[in-house]
């Protein structure tokens, strides 16, 4: 689905900023692609119906991280429990998952996984920054209050990924994006952008002393 109604000057951003980065990524996309291909059976390429703009559905593109035919329902019983809770939103791979692929978890808890939706935001069905879009089951659990989340486009980093993430509560994302989704403006995009490569390096380090000291235990 097009999203109607995004503020031209995110458009411009988007594109503007994928045309920039793309030779340099291209390397990296071709290299995770082949990896893929060698250490698992099946495509490279894994597609999920998400919810995005004003409650629309469209097929998300992510690199594959697990294995092909993986149970999906383990992954639904733990964020309804997540929904319905006030525990942090630490991702269910975040202490070992054996459904993934050879460093399948270097690959989501970096956020590569997730490089193939520059195709989502040229086809306009995402942006560089917004909320992440969900899975229309988690939509299911939503309070009415909640999906106001979906009246701006969803993206691949946002507000929520720099503001502790893994440490926030379900509702405590929902409010940050509800907050990004009345207060969009280029200055915070660009702010949210700027903040996103430090995010994520700090959220790989918590995950390796989490797992250094399960170990230890």
């Amino acid at each position: 689905m097009r999203s109607s109604g995004v503020p031209p000057w995110k458009r411009a951003l988007d594109v503007g900023i994928i045309l920039l980065l793309l030779p340099g990524l291209f390397p990296l996309i071709l290299f995770i692609s082949i990896w893929i291909k060698i250490v698992s059976p099946g495509p490279v390429f894994f597609r999920q119906v998400r919810v995005g703009y004003h409650g629309g559905h469209f097929t998300c593109l992510k690199f594959r991280s697990m294995k092909v035919g993986a149970d999906n329902g383990v992954h639904k019983d733990y964020l309804k429990g997540l929904i319905h809770s006030t525990a942090p939103m630490t991702k269910m791979d975040a202490r070992g998952d054996s459904r993934l692929i050879p460093l399948g978890a270097l690959l989501r808890s970096t956020g590569l996984d997730e490089l193939p939706q520059l195709i989502n935001v040229l086809r306009g069905e995402m942006s560089l920054v917004g909320p992440r879009p969900c899975i229309p089951y988690e939509c299911e659990e939503y309070l009415p209050w909640q999906r106001e989340r979906f009246d701006t486009l969803p993206g691949l980093t946002g507000l929520w990924q720099v503001s502790g993430k893994n440490k926030t509560t379900f509702n405590e994302m929902i409010n940050l994006d509800i907050s990004y989704a009345r207060n969009k403006s280029l200055l915070l995009d660009v702010q949210i952008m700027a903040k996103t490569i430090p995010a994520l390096i700090s959220q790989v380090r918590e995950i390796r002393a989490d797992r250094r000291t399960q170990l230890g235990s």
